[in-house]
């Protein structure tokens, strides 16, 4: 599959890259998809929810009332669960979200999301971004150029490039991010996928071991 490239300027350079058939047209997998986001998702929880139990709560641990003839229901301690102030019954306690995802399952993931933005017609190609110094309003340009102004686009680069991320880090919207690092969430997330040429071949040394 072949993809025009565009200069920065939104205009065509003449030149044509080819997409990987084996990454960019396979059949997607819904549900492998589906694991990999799950497990992106998973991965970001900090897991410190804690919640103190009967044992860790700071208080007497004298019986309130006689077991019995009070004329009311029995109550142990004022650290009982059923007590106001008491500690909580199965409340949650610090533990690790992960899980476990096989390499080719989160490789047909990428493909499979890869595939979906070609058939939506969201891939754009352009080429190797540079930048001097680090200038929002450069970026914003480029943005108009290609048309991308109000849409939520993934810029993927051939490689972390301060200078860029620093231009485009305060634009609403819009991300960048390396190519070795780039994962199914954020290809879904986004309305439009701009790859860079030397992005490509990163991604296809990546997906095709």
């Amino acid at each position: 599959m072949e993809v025009s490239v565009l200069n920065l300027k939104g205009a065509e350079t003449g030149r044509k890259v080819t997409l990987n058939d084996a990454i960019y047209a396979i059949e997607p997998n819904d549900h492998a998809i589906y694991l990999d986001v799950k497990l992106y998702l998973a991965n970001q929880r900090q897991g410190t929810a804690k919640s103190k139990e009967r044992s860790e709560i700071s208080g007497s641990t004298r019986k309130l009332g006689r077991q019995k003839g009070g004329g009311g229901a029995r109550h142990g301690d004022i650290n009982s669960p059923v007590m106001i102030g008491g500690g909580r019954v199965f409340g949650p306690k610090p533990r690790d979200y992960s899980f476990k995802l096989n390499k080719k399952v989160r490789q047909l993931a990428r493909k499979s999301a890869l595939s979906y933005k070609v058939k939506e017609d969201a891939i754009i190609v352009v080429e190797n971004i540079a930048m001097d110094a680090p200038k929002t309003k450069a970026f914003v340009e480029i943005l108009n150029n290609l048309k991308l102004a109000g849409k939520k686009a993934l810029f993927v680069l051939p490689g972390a490039d301060k200078v860029v991320y620093l231009s485009a880090r305060n634009i609403e919207r819009i991300s960048t991010m390396p190519a070795n690092a780039l994962n199914t969430y954020k290809v879904v997330d986004a309305d439009v996928l701009v790859l860079t040429e030397g992005a490509i071949d990163v991604i296809d040394g990546n997906l095709t071991k």
